[in-house]
């Protein structure tokens, strides 16, 4: 195989990502799979990541900056019970989008998770604001995104495990489910 000196851990990880969406889970790819998919010799993937978990690491960050990005575009100019909607959207059309990737999104860092723990303060800061505009502050505002979360991840995972197999509109059930808790937590 030929030397790949353009390789860096950014492409690893995003060449990654793919493979992982693709798969649909994040233990169905394999270091030797990845290094198949770039082209080279498994020892040379070690020169960008130290392990099967650092890979995993990686895989959420960039899952997570992926993630809030996307929330951040969606809800770009909008505030309230709109801003809220689109996020929601947004939310939901990644867990669709990303289904190897959306579930290293969910959990919350360790505290030594450095980078991890960043995106999450700033996607926390980011509810904050949102949840702002909808009038809710300190730890009504805390426990309104903990609803809106478990809402959210709750139906995108029914979604995903072919729960709603009925012939009734799934968006117009997602749109009625978020209003609904929009109205109430206000």
């Amino acid at each position: 195989m030929p030397k790949r000196r353009w390789l860096n851990r950014e492409l690893v990880i995003e060449r990654a990502a793919e493979l992982v969406d693709e798969a649909g889970s994040v233990t169905a790819v394999s270091l030797t799979a990845l290094a198949q998919a770039l082209e080279i010799r498994t020892p040379s993937l070690y020169n960008h990541v130290a392990n099967l978990d650092d890979l995993q690491y990686g895989l959420a960050v960039y899952g997570a900056g992926l993630l809030l990005a996307d929330l951040r575009q969606a809800a770009q100019g909008l505030v309230g019970q709109e801003a809220v909607m689109a996020m929601a959207t947004a939310y939901r059309q990644f867990a669709h989008a990303h289904p190897g990737i959306y579930p290293l999104t969910v959990r919350a860092p360790e505290p030594d998770e450095t980078e991890l723990m960043a995106l999450a303060q700033e996607l926390l800061q980011f509810l904050l604001l949102i949840m702002g505009s909808l009038g809710l502050q300190g730890d009504e505002a805390i426990h309104a995104i903990r609803g809106l979360r478990a809402i959210l991840h709750g139906f995108a995972s029914l979604e995903a495990a072919g729960g709603y197999k009925m012939a009734l509109d799934q968006e117009e059930s997602f749109r009625r489910l978020v209003s609904a808790y929009i109205e109430g937590v206000q």
